[in-house]
C-alpha cells in the first residue's frame, strides 16, 4: 500500500464522517450550470510525508505527475501568469481573452525585491539561501500578496512554501487555504514533492519531510459519491522516483529529469466536474 493512499483515504473518511456542510450558507463557488457548489469540510488537516521513503503519489487512481510538473515549471521556472505558456487546460476557466490570470501565481514568483545581496525574485531568493545560507529560517515563498488580490483571477489556494534544512535534509511545508480533495489534493502534494526533490538534487541535499497544511479540506457535494467509490479502489505499492543527478540548476529541470518506475494504479475514469 502506498502511504499517500493511506493518508488520502483517512482524510476523505474523516471529512465525510466528521465534516461540516456549508449547505445553509451563501457560497462563491458554483457549477457550470450556475448551481451553488456546496461542500463538506474539515478545518486544519495536516499531512506529513517522508520523501526519502516514498514518492507521495496516489495509486487509487492515476495522478498525471508530468502535467503536475508542467504547472510547477509554469509558476516556478517560467514565472508566467499566461495559460499560453502552459500545456494543460487547468486554468482556462480563469483566464481572460489574452490568456492572463492577472497578478497571480507565476506573476508573484517573478516580482523582484531588494535584499542586501541584490535584487532577486522569490525563486532566485530560495536558491540563493539554499546555496549560501541554508541555516536560515526565512526560506519562504508566498503568493498571497494582499496588495494584488483584486487583480488576480483566482486567489492562490496553495499559497506558501517554507523550506528548512536539517542536517543534510531539505524539508518543506506547503500551506494551503483551500483544498478540493477530489480534484487537486494529490496534484498539489506531488507538485510540492517534486520541488523538494529537484532543489535537493541540484543543491546538495537529500529529500526530507513534506508537511502539507490545509486550512479548509473539502469534498464538493457533487463529488461525494465519487469520493466514496475512489477510496474503495485497489491500492498498490508506491513507485520509485529517480532524479537526474547531472542537473545542478533548478531552472534546468524538465519533466524528463525525473523517472517514475513501477507506477501501478487503479482505473478511475469518471468525468469530475470542476467548481468555478
Amino acid at each position: 500500500m502506498s502511504y499517500a493512499d493511506k493518508v488520502f483515504v483517512q482524510n476523505i473518511k474523516a471529512i465525510l464522517s466528521n465534516g461540516t456542510s456549508d449547505a445553509d450558507l451563501t457560497v462563491r463557488p458554483h457549477w457550470e450550470d450556475g448551481t451553488p457548489a456546496h461542500t463538506v469540510s474539515l478545518f486544519g488537516v495536516v499531512n506529513r510525508y517522508d520523501l526519502l521513503k516514498e514518492f507521495p503519489i496516489l495509486t487509487l487512481r492515476r495522478t498525471y505527475w508530468k502535467s503536475a510538473w508542467d504547472e510547477v515549471s509554469w509558476i516556478w521556472q517560467k514565472k508566467s501568469n499566461n495559460i499560453h505558456d502552459l500545456n494543460s487546460h487547468v486554468w482556462d476557466e480563469w483566464a481572460d481573452e489574452n490568456g492572463s490570470i492577472g497578478k497571480a501565481y507565476g506573476y508573484q514568483m517573478g516580482v523582484k525585491s531588494h535584499y542586501p545581496e541584490g535584487d532577486m525574485d522569490q525563486v532566485d531568493r530560495v536558491i540563493w539561501q539554499l546555496k549560501n545560507d541554508p541555516a536560515s529560517r526565512r526560506i519562504i515563498t508566498n503568493l498571497y500578496n494582499h496588495h494584488d488580490l483584486s487583480e488576480m483571477a483566482l486567489y492562490p489556494c496553495a499559497y506558501s512554501m517554507t523550506f528548512n534544512v536539517s542536517g543534510n535534509k531539505l524539508n518543506a511545508i506547503l500551506n494551503q487555504r483551500s483544498q478540493d480533495m477530489i480534484t487537486a489534493n494529490n496534484w498539489n502534494t506531488v507538485q510540492s514533492a517534486l520541488i523538494v526533490y529537484s532543489l535537493s538534487a541540484a543543491y546538495g541535499f537529500i529529500p526530507g519531510e513534506l508537511v502539507h497544511v490545509i486550512a479548509n479540506a473539502h469534498v464538493y457535494d457533487r463529488h461525494i459519491e465519487l469520493a466514496k467509490e475512489l477510496i474503495e479502489n485497489q491500492q498498490y505499492d508506491s513507485p520509485t522516483l529517480t532524479v537526474d543527478p547531472n542537473v545542478k540548476d533548478f531552472y534546468a529541470f524538465t519533466k524528463e529529469s525525473f523517472r517514475l518506475e513501477n507506477y501501478r494504479y487503479s482505473e478511475f475514469n469518471h468525468k469530475i466536474a470542476i467548481a468555478i
